[in-house]
């Protein structure tokens, strides 16, 4: 604790970026005459999935802030969106990872609540988009390794090392998860938040190899590495999980660590050159469709 609150004073001019950073407007017609597989990343861990006829959205933060307090994380890196949220077309599911500020913010909830009949959260979470006026019927609350069968998908809660809390009392009092998604032709793994485990390996042999993962790689420090995972452990874990390709998120939007902002990305995309594992760099907004044979690989970031 005491290194942490000694570089919390040190001034690190590479933390954020020193302008907005490029953001691709979404196009609804895209989302809706184009039936492919596709993702698009938000920036930070929000995205939105489109595969066999159903669109999810995961771990929707559109706030401008990480936090309550908007010094904590400062603002966010692209100033804008690529789409307004209350103007994103109708959402068959929200999943959500966990209760943390930059997961699970009431404002983006509120916006978005009337856009789905259905929230797939894990244990405890629930209770919290009751408290926001979320009904009943819309919420499912799953432990570790549950099943969700929804509209020809399966999806599943699957385990991560983390933590929960959005206060000073109520640490771990819900429970924190990451996702499999199954299709009959597509799966995908969302990492949510976490550390490097042997978990990745126990998902990969119960329900790899995956199509895409969309994994956590930024927000890190050896200090807290039992809770992020380091850039080279994501790619590691992809690898865990028979992945196919990897796209690197929890970056990129806010700053929560010490490291520079393109730090995250540099590492990710240097581990899995070395590791010959295919990875996608798309830009915040851009349309990825990642069942084809082309993805988005430019290092837009320098």
């Amino acid at each position: 604790m005491l290194t942490i609150i000694r570089d919390l004073f040190k001034a690190n001019p590479r933390k954020k970026p020193h302008k907005a950073i490029p953001v691709e407007p979404l196009d609804i017609n895209a989302l809706t005459s184009n039936k492919q597989a596709k993702v698009i990343w938000f920036g930070h861990s929000a995205l939105l999935l489109e595969i066999e006829g159903k669109r999810l959205l995961l771990d929707p933060t559109f706030a401008d802030s990480p936090s309550p307090f908007p010094f904590v994380g400062g603002k966010r890196f692209s100033k804008v969106l690529p789409i307004k949220p209350e103007l994103l077309p109708p959402i068959d599911v929200i999943i959500l990872s966990h209760d943390h500020y930059d997961h699970m913010d009431y404002h983006s909830i509120m916006l978005l609540k009337n856009k789905t009949s259905q929230f797939c959260v894990p244990s405890g979470v629930g209770s919290r988009l009751k408290s926001w006026g979320i009904a009943q019927e819309k919420i499912r609350e799953c432990n570790w390794w549950d099943k969700v069968d929804f509209a020809g998908l399966t999806l599943a809660c699957t385990p991560a090392q983390h933590f929960s809390g959005r206060g000073l009392f109520d640490r771990n009092k819900t429970l924190w998860c990451s996702w499999t998604i199954v299709g009959k032709q597509t799966r995908v793994f969302f990492s949510g938040d976490g550390g490097y485990g042997p978990h990745f390996a126990a998902i990969g042999e119960k329900y790899g190899p995956f199509d895409l993962t969309l994994m956590e790689c930024g927000q890190y420090d050896k200090r807290w590495a039992a809770i992020h995972m380091l850039p080279e452990e994501s790619v590691q874990a992809h690898l865990d999980l028979k992945g196919k390709l990897m796209i690197p998120i929890h970056w990129a939007a806010f700053s929560l660590a010490f490291h520079d902002w393109i730090e995250p990305i540099e590492r990710a995309t240097k581990a899995a050159l070395d590791r010959n594992v295919t990875i996608s760099t798309p830009r915040i907004g851009e349309i990825v469709n990642f069942m084809a044979a082309e993805y988005p690989k430019t290092f837009w970031w320098k």
